[in-house]
């Protein structure tokens, strides 16, 4: 029984996830209501409550997830890469194809995300910073690595190519899914790693 109310409960938070997600991409953490994030997911206004304090801790959780989700893809896409033996670049190449395919799945997630890390004057700047690191350490250690075999540049400014990495990928996913959505995900990674073995793979 008790496995089984976790179950719906589980069931519901995720429910309303997806509901808050797809309402905060569309309009803004500020313009959506709880009211309008009880009605997408098909819940009573009060069963978001018990399942979420207030809107705030719901949109910290969203973001936490998130932001979870996506390094724990380019993470594994970077164990992989390693596993079959290779190289730095390669490992960057795959965590390209990673963040691609998760913004390819998870759009919703993406553009909420984007939109709230550039909105000026926030309530969220501390928590973002703190997963946005989460994600850029992942690929801070790839480029680290390839800078101490001497794959990389010794002059590599390490955190700032990470960052630029990160956003890379996530404007031209965006871009693609706005205003190229004819294009594939294997075209856009295409291009995407000609300039990755153009502008990052300075040594060999």
């Amino acid at each position: 029984m008790a496995s089984s109310s976790s179950g719906r409960r589980g069931a519901t938070r995720q429910k309303v996830f997806e509901a808050a997600v797809a309402l905060i991409a569309e309009q803004g953490f500020s313009a959506t209501t709880v009211d309008e994030i009880a009605e997408r997911a098909g819940v009573a206004k009060g069963t978001v409550y018990y399942n979420f304090a207030s809107k705030s801790i719901l949109f910290e959780e969203l973001l936490r997830h998130g932001v979870a989700l996506l390094t724990a893809s380019l993470s594994g896409a970077a164990e992989e890469s390693a596993r079959a033996g290779g190289s730095q670049v390669d490992a960057l190449d795959a965590m390209i194809g990673a963040g691609l395919g998760f913004i390819e799945r998870y759009p919703a997630i993406t553009t909420m995300y984007v939109s709230e890390l550039w909105r000026a004057n926030n309530d969220w700047t501390g928590v973002l910073r703190v997963v946005r690191q989460d994600a850029v350490a992942v690929v801070e250690k790839v480029l680290a690595a390839g800078v101490a075999s001497g794959e990389f540049s010794g002059e590599m400014d390490v955190p700032l190519t990470a960052s630029a990495m990160i956003g890379m990928v996530l404007v031209v996913a965006l871009d693609w899914r706005t205003f190229q959505p004819d294009r594939s995900l294997a075209d856009v990674h295409a291009a995407l790693s000609l300039l990755l073995q153009g502008r990052v793979a300075t040594r060999r």
